[in-house]
């Protein structure tokens, strides 16, 4: 059985629904899916519903943007209990923040003529954690930029003109908040982010994995991630990252994982909750 741990719906910046996504899950001969969409947890209830019908395993995630000594990292935190008080009002927050990030973009756009609505952006997201991507889908929609690609090109991209800085939360705090929630805290995609630097600072802190597996891993970057993992005493995850069309072709189905780390990743979990976690009902208990 093979798993992708490394999943995005349109309850953040994915375009696929919960139930679209498991069906292409189901598509590829996948087992376990877990989902961790940006900074929210609102599509887990239905990707849990929608995985038992067609009999796959569900993993609730999320990821969030953190940073440590100027570095971006993105933790992916597993096995939370998706109706953690103090979870969900740190997550309203980052909501927030994401929501005044795409009207200073639409001020920035407007200063430069360009005809574009904040509402516009938030009712193509029509969720609580908006991104850069459906301020490029409005682009594409008000006929401003003929693709995606364009309107990061021209707009969004880093130094881009209406680029603006995502808020980070500090990565110590995200992985306590992560093992508050019965979590375990996992390194995403740590080539993308040339993290390589922080990775000690980040097992001194509690980190419990590393991402090895990914679509834009080189095979020798997934070795060398996966030493670095052995040598730290750290899990070992992988998933497609996949984001629907937003990114072009569907990603699911080029990353399965063995499902061997699945449940190393279930005896962690385990592990984290008799040593972090405050004994208190959970409203709606993941499955170990």
């Amino acid at each position: 059985m093979f798993a992708d741990l490394h999943l995005h719906t349109s309850f953040s910046d994915g375009t696929y629904t919960p139930e679209e996504l498991v069906m292409h899950a189901r598509r590829h001969g996948l087992g376990a899916v877990a989902l961790t969409d940006h900074d929210t947890v609102e599509g887990c209830a239905r990707m849990s519903a929608a995985c038992q019908q067609q009999s796959l395993e569900f993993i609730p995630g999320s990821e969030l943007t953190a940073e440590l000594d100027g570095v971006e990292l993105h933790l992916i935190g597993y096995f939370i209990d998706t109706k953690h008080p103090r979870l969900l009002e740190e997550m309203a927050k980052f909501q927030s923040v994401r929501q005044n990030r795409i009207r200073e973009m639409v001020a920035r756009l407007n200063k430069m003529n360009i005809p574009l609505e904040a509402d516009a952006v938030f009712a193509i997201a029509n969720c609580r954690s908006p991104g850069r991507p459906h301020v490029g889908r409005a682009l594409v929609q008000a006929g401003i930029c003929a693709t995606l690609d364009e309107a990061f090109e021209r707009f969004l991209k880093k130094h881009r003109p209406a680029w603006v800085p995502k808020f980070k939360i500090s990565a110590v705090d995200a992985i306590a908040l992560i093992h508050e929630a019965g979590g375990v805290a996992v390194l995403a995609h740590p080539g993308l982010n040339r993290s390589d630097d922080v990775i000690p600072l980040l097992v001194d802190a509690g980190m419990d994995g590393i991402e090895c597996y990914h679509t834009k891993h080189t095979p020798s970057t997934c070795e060398r991630y996966l030493t670095i993992a052995e040598e730290c005493h750290l899990i070992v995850t992988g998933g497609s990252d996949c984001h629907g069309l937003n990114k072009g072709k569907p990603l699911i189905g080029t990353i399965k994982l063995p499902y061997s780390h699945v449940l190393e990743l279930k005896s962690k979990a385990s592990e984290i909750r008799r040593t972090h976690v405050t004994p208190r009902p959970f409203a709606n208990p993941p499955v170990l």
